[in-house]
């Protein structure tokens, strides 16, 4: 009798694991809205990598860029809403880029935030080659230029255009703005001198920032960055209004069903929580913070969005 009880319980205990999983018997796929080499990109990667070894199913990720992340969403919400293709992406292509361009899906009613697993931050960044060393100095390099300077976004309508337009404005700086699909080539762009100044994530600049190649003027927020301690925040530097962080994570259709959606929390929140997925989110520039808490982050990103909306009706963006 005991050692059919040691068994039952074994058993049981192979049960709740095992159904903590939301794949246990096919492969999971991961759409990224964005190019290869980005923010989303990256931590899919590692994201994936741990969700498989956990799984012991693969992980496929499937670079899906255009439309400010409306044809990698539009591929998800495609996809029967069994949990086994979600997105991957930064928390701007439910609050940024829908402001500015009409999607076939609304953010908010055919889509959810599902799990987050890190922040980002931006940060102000130049060729290494401007002759600028800090804050103040760049804003008198770029008024000497005044109508001829340009800044990079990492797409239109995001929080990377918006930042730009707003220094631009309150600095008087009367920057002309450079959209680029993705960082990696805005970024090559500005290092290539067709462009001044950008703010970009940290993940895709810090390793330019360390490796010399780029100058780090200031970082979005309240808080300085762990990753560069020296370089001062807009809050700082006098430009409270540059506020802009964003969550990265899985979001998936909202006809998902709870008991999905459960599965999908327990399964996020053990990989989230490795300790070789958060040193691996460390390492590139993103600051892990799991959250499973769904209606939270609709809150949060339903914030972000009223914020965005405020400053796309401010410089009357429209890109279609």
């Amino acid at each position: 009798m005991k050692m059919l009880t040691h068994a039952c319980a074994a058993l049981l205990g192979c049960a709740l694991t095992c159904s903590a999983w939301a794949w246990p018997d096919q492969p999971l796929k991961l759409i990224v809205p964005a190019p290869p080499g980005g923010t989303a990109d990256i931590a899919a990667r590692i994201v994936g990598q741990q969700l498989s070894a956990d799984s012991g199913q693969p992980v496929v990720v499937e670079n899906r860029p255009g439309a400010g992340g409306g044809i990698g969403i539009q591929a998800m919400l495609q996809a029967p809403p069994d949990g086994n293709t979600l997105l991957l992406a930064a928390s701007n292509v439910l609050a940024e880029v829908p402001l500015v361009i009409k999607t076939k899906f609304d953010p908010f009613k055919d889509v959810v935030p599902v799990a987050s697993v890190a922040r980002s931050s931006l940060v102000l960044v130049t060729s290494a080659n401007t002759p600028a060393r800090d804050f103040r100095g760049l804003l008198d390099h770029l008024k000497t230029r005044k109508g001829s300077a340009s800044f990079a976004s990492y797409s239109p309508g995001t929080a990377s255009h918006y930042a730009g337009l707003i220094l631009s404005e309150r600095a008087q700086l009367d920057l002309q703005h450079v959209a680029y699909a993705g960082s990696p080539i805005a970024l090559q762009q500005l290092l290539g001198g067709q462009t001044d100044l950008m703010f970009d994530g940290m993940l895709t600049s810090l390793p330019l920032i360390q490796s010399g190649k780029l100058r780090a003027y200031a970082v979005s927020g309240k808080t300085r960055s762990k990753y560069l301690p020296e370089v001062p925040t807009t809050t700082e530097l006098g430009y409270p209004e540059l506020q802009f962080r964003s969550w990265v994570g899985l979001i998936g259709s909202s006809k998902l069903p709870a008991d999905v959606l459960a599965k999908i929390h327990a399964a996020m929140a053990k990989a989230g929580n490795a300790p070789g997925v958060r040193q691996k989110l460390l390492d590139i520039g993103l600051e892990p913070e799991v959250n499973v808490d769904t209606p939270a982050l609709l809150r949060e990103t339903r914030e972000m969005s009223d914020h965005n909306a405020a400053i796309v009706k401010k410089f009357d963006i429209k890109l279609n």
